[in-house]
């Protein structure tokens, strides 16, 4: 078959099975990341059928779902925003930090895979899933909540890490030397803290710069400023998915509000292209070797979700029912993980196994995620302490 020939009819059939699958899940109640995980799984190397034609198309797809993904995460705050959730959330983000990016790093050191593979299992580890968090909360009516506040700065504070955390994995995967890696990291701490605060004090400017009447127009001017800035941020050694959500941040208002609108169709195409894209660099028969440490990993990483909303919700002051809830819509993990280990497969810093580990642990975390959200209330009865009733006279 013709070269042409063969990645269309591989990707048409690819995005069909995807929509698809998103169908089941929403059936289901759930999300549609594990299912997209394992169809990459199954298209790729060692899998049921292997598609060759569509690899190079699928890469560069992956990278715009990357960039999409962070660049709508970056929509969803204003600076100020983002100020005021770190004041109010430092705390808790500091523990969550430790309680959830030990287990990964322990592990990987333990497996052998040295401290490149620590950092990067702990960045898989640690930073929950924005997109089921913000779906679960929606799907089952908590929005109102007292605790979803503290939910939502503590994933405020996690995305605030990781602008910090991927330029300095970016420059740790490159292997530059210890006082490259300095300057690559100040940098990139340097970058962030300028669109920070352009964002905070011109962030009207940049929303007029790409808004536009016209959809058409609109949607150029942000994809293609977002490409832009992504690409830039890469040259200067800072991810560019970082660059994408500092651009999302300092577009604000309206105009905030109608890009998401607008690209979130385009978004949900690239990144489910981008989960497939790594099952399809994923070997499955690397899995069943590191599904037991998945495993253990996952019951490990969900005890410790549930301890950090619960100890958060607590300094809140909010009832043992509220705090059961916040830890469990912070157990899920997804998108990021999945983003982190992608940057550390691609780098060949890391043995192939982390992505079978990153992988067997992302679909029982994306699984167990809203499960635990759901049920939380019943399974915790047990633990919760109803108030005294007064004997009636």
């Amino acid at each position: 078959m013709d070269p042409l020939a063969q990645t269309l009819v591989e990707l048409g059939a690819v995005v069909f099975c995807l929509g698809l699958l998103a169908r089941l899940a929403g059936r289901i109640g759930m999300s549609p990341i594990p299912f997209y995980l394992l169809g990459g799984l199954a298209f790729g190397a060692g899998g049921i059928i292997k598609l060759e034609g569509m690899h190079e198309f699928a890469h560069l797809s992956g990278e715009i779902g990357v960039i999409l993904l962070l660049l709508m995460l970056g929509l969803e705050y204003t600076a100020a925003e983002l100020f005021t959730g770190l004041r109010r959330s430092w705390q808790a983000g500091v523990l969550d930090l430790v309680l959830n990016f030990l287990p990964g790093a322990g592990l990987a050191l333990l497996l052998g895979w040295g401290g490149v593979g620590a950092m990067v299992m702990g960045g898989v580890t640690y930073i929950s899933s924005s997109g089921i968090a913000a779906k679960v909360i929606t799907d089952l009516g908590r929005l109102g909540n007292r605790e979803t506040p503290v939910v939502l700065s503590i994933l405020v504070f996690e995305d605030l890490a990781m602008a910090v955390y991927l330029p300095i994995l970016t420059a740790t995967l490159a292997g530059v030397g210890f006082l490259g890696g300095l300057t690559t990291v100040a940098i990139a701490l340097a970058v962030v803290t300028v669109v920070l605060m352009v964002a905070l004090r011109h962030g009207h400017h940049v929303s007029k710069a790409v808004h536009s009447e016209n959809s058409e127009v609109f949607l150029l001017n942000v994809l293609g400023a977002a490409l832009l800035v992504a690409g830039a941020a890469s040259a200067m050694q800072v991810s560019a998915a970082v660059g994408a959500f500092m651009l999302g941040i300092a577009i604000s208002g309206s105009t905030a509000h109608n890009a998401t609108l607008i690209l979130e169709p385009l978004r949900d195409l690239f990144a489910a292209i981008f989960f497939v894209a790594f099952g399809l660099n994923t070997d499955p028969s690397a899995i069943p070797p590191v599904l037991g440490w998945a495993l253990v990993l996952a019951v490990a990483t969900a005890g410790t979700k549930m301890m950090t909303g619960i100890w958060a919700a607590r300094h809140a002051g909010i009832a043992r029912p509220g705090r059961f809830r916040a830890g469990a819509a912070l157990v899920a993990r997804g998108e990021f993980s999945i983003v982190i280990a992608g940057l550390a497969v691609a780098s060949g810093a890391v043995p192939h196994q982390l992505a079978a580990l990153a992988t067997a642990y992302v679909l029982l975390m994306a699984v167990m995620g809203p499960l635990a959200a759901r049920y939380v209330e019943p399974l915790a009865k047990p633990f919760i302490r109803r108030p005294a009733v007064a004997p009636q006279p």
